[in-house]
């Protein structure tokens, strides 16, 4: 019988990426990499022809970490703090590089020693395995682990706790006939990885279908269609979009009061798995869009230019990261357009851009409350400070009030007299207008809007209401 006391005769080897934290530490060095230094990306390959040991290594010198924000697992914590307890002595052995792994041996203080991969050494599997039996000479040691490269040393270890099992993994512990303790992770993939694609966000894309619905066009069958497939491929590049934007995110998610429970964030869902989603998503999207004018897959793709841009550099830049966001919102718009093969309107455009730049303000205002009055541009990752509140609001109030001019100015124009036959029927959309976007701004300085701007109005039944009656003024203007 494994007593107490046998037990922690033995040593305890721990492995760190996946076992103890919910994640790889070298993806995440990666994408901490691509976000810190993205002008030394093309390093990357130089270092992979070298080995992985070379690629682990010069990408843990080349980023700063906070080994505080990894997402670690709690019931592995706790059991090492109750076998360090008993005296035991616990080795943290990882794959990983050893700046990296001292970094997480330091912030937790639950560990002897610690042995990793340097420049010359990739520390996985049977190496790893090799320096183990070469400390302890024959002698027996307990291990913890989680994938396929921990087999060999299950079968070396007297005693086994596998966590949060890969395949192969899991089918040891099934058919071993040693016993070994299993630690299962929480929550449900699939579940998790449709949450990382953010479909509610997919709200967003029902803009393509304001031209046609503007130009009347709405009965019309193949344009409806056509609106329709262009709908499903903004929706699956946005999607692959969002999922790369929290990868290079990770580590400012992680010290935000909500945002720290994404997918990634959190470890719920491996970063392979997002690259993969996320990169079969942006295939898809683009193999779709031929089927549409080629206008349309050429607005696709400044789209995705600017959204990638955005990921990288435009997001840290002051008032660069709002222009653009409303600049996005307003290539809907043309995508939509050049769906249905038609022309985008100058004033939908121009009411486009000043409207959204006053929800884009929203959110900025929104993100930079929730981080409170320590907020500062290296912790939220955006170029502003506790300072700006009162700058952002009173720009996105003024943004929203020359929205509803340009609506009005076009509710007068020729242009509108040409599409509805009684145009002075919409003017009330004025007011209904300044209502959606004073209550959002209220909202927002009560603290009570949590939301993406655009999402909260497509969700708010208080300006589904206004939504809704803005529609029935420009069906009377155009058939009373």
């Amino acid at each position: 019988m494994d007593t107490l006391q046998a037990r922690t005769d033995r040593p305890l080897y721990v492995d760190l990426d996946g076992t103890l934290i919910r994640s790889d530490l070298l993806w995440e060095s990666l994408f901490l990499f691509a976000r810190q230094n993205p002008l030394q990306a093309w390093r990357l390959f130089g270092w992979l022809l070298a080995g992985k040991s070379v690629l682990k290594h010069e990408l843990a010198a080349g980023i700063e970490v906070d080994p505080a924000t990894w997402p670690y697992r709690e019931e592995v914590v706790e059991t090492l703090r109750a076998e360090r307890e008993t005296g035991r002595t616990i080795v943290l052995a990882t794959a990983a590089n050893e700046r990296l792994a001292q970094g997480v041996a330091d912030h937790l203080g639950l560990f002897d020693r610690v042995i990793a991969s340097n420049r010359d050494e990739n520390l996985s599997a049977e190496r790893k395995l090799d320096r183990i039996a070469a400390e302890r000479a024959g002698a027996p040691f307990d291990y913890i682990g989680n994938s396929r490269d921990d087999l060999c040393l299950f079968d070396a270890a007297e005693g086994v706790t596998v966590v949060q099992p890969d395949r192969a993994a899991a089918r040891w512990h099934r058919e071993s006939e040693r016993a070994s303790r299993l630690i299962q992770g929480e929550g449900n993939l699939p579940r998790a990885l449709l949450k990382a694609m953010r479909p509610h966000q997919w709200m967003k894309n029902l803009l393509l279908f304001v031209p046609i619905v503007l130009n009347h066009e709405y009965v019309d069958v193949p344009m409806v269609l056509a609106g329709m497939l262009a709908f499903v491929c903004f929706s699956m590049a946005a999607s692959s979009v969002y999922i790369f934007n929290d990868l290079l995110d990770l580590a400012a998610d992680r010290r935000h009061g909500t945002k720290r429970r994404r997918p990634f964030a959190s470890g719920q869902v491996p970063i392979p798995i997002g690259v993969t989603a996320g990169v079969g998503l942006f295939v898809a999207a683009f193999g779709l869009s031929l089927l549409l004018p080629i206008e349309f897959t050429a607005v696709l793709g400044i789209y995705l230019v600017l959204t990638t841009a955005y990921s990288f550099a435009l997001k840290r830049m002051l008032l660069i990261d709002v222009l653009t966001l409303a600049g996005l919102y307003t290539l809907r718009i043309l995508a939509g357009a050049a769906s249905a093969d038609t022309v985008g309107s100058f004033w939908l455009l121009a009411f486009s851009l000043f409207f959204f730049f006053s929800l884009a303000l929203v959110k900025r205002y929104v993100e930079l409350a929730e981080f409170g009055e320590g907020a500062s541009r290296r912790t939220t990752g955006r170029g502003y400070v506790p300072a700006d509140l009162d700058t952002l609001a009173q720009a996105g109030m003024a943004s929203g009030f020359a929205s509803v001019l340009v609506l009005a100015l076009y509710i007068d124009s020729a242009e509108i007299r040409q599409l509805q036959a009684h145009p002075y029927l919409i003017w009330p959309l004025c007011p209904l207008v300044l209502y959606i976007i004073v209550r959002i701004w209220v909202l927002a300085k009560r603290n009570e809007m949590h939301d993406d701007p655009v999402v909260f109005i497509l969700r708010d039944w208080r300006s589904q209401i206004m939504v809704g009656l803005g529609a029935l003024l420009f069906l009377a203007a155009a058939y009373a």
